[in-house]
Formats: structure tokens, C-alpha cells, sequence
């Protein structure tokens, strides 16, 4: 038994290096996606205290509007600009008529309030574009369905073109967020709120420009996440569930650090797959990939409950 722990899946590892290449892969663009949607996540947090409940529903939901918009006949990327407009006005309406009431209620109403929208999100889609499963417009976005095949060390590692193409936007959409974070006025604005909020607002930021601002960035990224999962698995409202994998990613990363997001997502990914794939598998039957995230995420915080990469909070009393 303790061979098959220690030993035997290293053995594995070093026997066939390609396949363990195609594993980390296969990891890292789970973890890049995981990624996005925690990013979805903290930056609300940061602004507004919210845990938003909603975010997952949001990936299905931007999801579903794209594709619902090319089957009525919309051009592909008049669909998307379209579809960003929908997430705007999901953004304005929700800081409008949910959120702008419950200012300075606890933090549990307008959690409840998340939940609230994400429950109103299901049935409205439901009505709009039905519960089947859709096919995501992969190919009329220009989106590459080919594969690269590689022949490292002699054996063979296959690269979809949907994933080389997935990892390369979910990057720049980082990098473009977090030149935006730190290089533009309305970007510090946000931080500042994050950093304390009291002071943020006697200097004249606005709450609610910075919540609409958040919650349409929110919908942006749940655009570009629900297009790549689209394209990999189909759309369908099981998307929510995968986009809530994002939950031990805030719990390994911490609530409030947008690196954390980023590190945490990766971190997940590539464990979740190397354990399915190397420990899950021969010992355990397989599908390991449904809760294995979440007990990493819990013994990191038992040793330190706000994740690796949040702040500890000392208060005296």
C-alpha cells in the first residue's frame, strides 16, 4: 500500500514523461480557467465586502446569451459586443436595485442577496434560452478546433488549438486587468476601496461607480470563462458547478489577493489533475477531481485560515 503512495506513481512519472506532460497540461488550463472566475470573485469582495454567490450563475449566463444570440441569427462577434452589453446592464441593474437599498446592512444580507440573483438568473434563463445543453460557437469566433502534436522524449503530448487559444486570452485578460488595477484612476479607485473603504469614499470615490465597474468586470470574465468551458464541455447550467471550483481556490489563495487567485487557480488545476490521474485512479476508483480541491484548500486553512496569500487579521481588544 504504502509503495502504491510513494513510489509507484513517481516510477510512473519518470517511465513516461510525456504523459505526465500532457497531465500538467491538461491541469494548467483547468487552472488558468479556475483562475478567471476566483479573479471574478475578489475583485468584487474587494470593492464591496460581497461574497458573490452569483458568479458561477454569471458564467452561464454570459454563456448563454452569446450562443442564444447567434441562434437568433446575430453575427458571431456582434453577438459577443451584444453580450458585454447584456453584462453591463446586468451590472447596473444589480448595483441599482440590489445592492445600492442594502447599503450598510451585515454582510450576511447581501450575501443572501447574491443568492438571491443567482436563483433569479436560473429561472430567467431558463424562460429566455431553456435548460438543454448548446453548443458553444466555437469555430464562428475564429476559435482554432485543430491539434498540435508533439513528440517529446520520443512519445506523444496533443495540444487542442481551443486550449493553446484559451490560456492565451485568459492571460492577457490578467495582465490587461492588472495594468488596469495599478496604471488607471478608476483601477486605484478600486484598490483603495479594497483598502479601506471609509477613507476611499471622504476623498469622493463613488460606490456606486466602483460596484458597476466591478460587477461589468465580473461579467467580463465570466464571458471569457464561459466561452472556453463552452468550448471544451458544451453550454449548459452544469457550468455553474464547475465555475464554483473557484471556491477553494479563494480558500487556498485568500479572499482579497488577486495574485492569490492567480497562483491558487494554477495550484488546484495542476494538483487536481496529478492526483486524479496518478493517486485517484489506481487507489481510489477515480473521480477524485470533485473533492480533491476542496480538502487541499481545507488543510491549507487549518494552518492558516485567511489562504496563502491573504492578510492576517489581528484585533485588539
Amino acid at each position: 500500500m504504502l509503495k502504491d503512495i510513494f513510489i509507484t506513481p513517481f516510477a510512473d512519472m519518470i517511465d513516461a514523461p510525456d504523459f505526465l506532460l500532457q497531465v500538467l497540461w491538461e491541469g494548467l488550463v483547468s487552472g488558468i480557467l479556475y483562475a478567471l472566475i476566483a479573479l471574478g470573485f475578489v475583485l468584487i469582495f474587494r470593492s464591496s465586502r460581497i461574497f458573490n454567490f452569483a458568479q458561477g450563475i454569471m458564467v452561464v449566463f454570459a454563456a448563454l446569451t452569446l450562443v442564444g444570440l447567434h441562434a437568433f441569427g446575430v453575427p458571431a462577434w456582434i453577438s459577443v459586443i451584444l453580450t458585454l452589453g447584456v453584462m453591463f446592464g446586468l451590472a447596473v441593474s444589480i448595483e441599482r436595485i440590489v445592492l445600492r437599498p442594502l447599503v450598510g446592512q451585515p454582510d450576511i444580507i447581501l450575501f443572501m442577496a447574491t443568492i438571491g440573483i443567482t436563483l433569479f438568473l436560473i429561472g430567467f434563463g431558463e424562460i429566455i434560452f431553456g435548460g438543454e445543453n448548446k453548443v458553444m460557437i466555437t469555430e464562428e469566433l475564429g476559435i482554432p478546433t485543430d491539434s498540435v502534436l508533439l513528440e517529446p522524449w520520443g512519445g506523444l503530448l496533443i495540444l487542442e488549438e481551443k486550449d493553446i487559444t484559451a490560456v492565451a486570452v485568459a492571460a492577457l485578460l490578467v495582465i490587461a486587468l492588472l495594468a488596469f488595477l495599478n496604471k488607471t484612476r478608476m483601477g486605484r479607485a478600486i484598490r483603495a476601496l479594497g483598502d479601506d473603504h471609509q477613507a476611499a469614499l471622504s476623498v469622493g470615490i463613488s460606490l456606486q461607480t466602483v460596484w458597476v465597474l466591478v460587477w461589468f468586470i465580473a461579467g467580463i470574465i465570466a464571458l471569457v470563462t464561459g466561452i472556453a468551458w463552452g468550448a471544451r464541455a458544451g453550454v449548459s447550467f452544469a457550468l455553474e458547478v464547475i465555475a464554483y471550483k473557484a471556491l477553494p481556490v479563494l480558500m487556498l489563495g485568500g479572499l482579497e489577493s488577486i495574485t492569490g487567485a492567480i497562483i491558487g487557480g494554477l495550484l488546484i488545476g495542476l494538483s487536481e489533475k496529478l492526483f486524479e490521474i496518478y493517486w485517484g485512479q489506481p487507489l481510489l476508483g477515480g473521480n477524485t477531481e470533485t473533492w480533491f480541491a476542496f480538502v487541499l484548500a481545507l488543510i491549507v486553512l487549518l494552518f492558516r485560515p485567511q489562504g496563502l496569500f491573504g492578510e492576517r487579521i489581528i484585533e485588539r481588544v
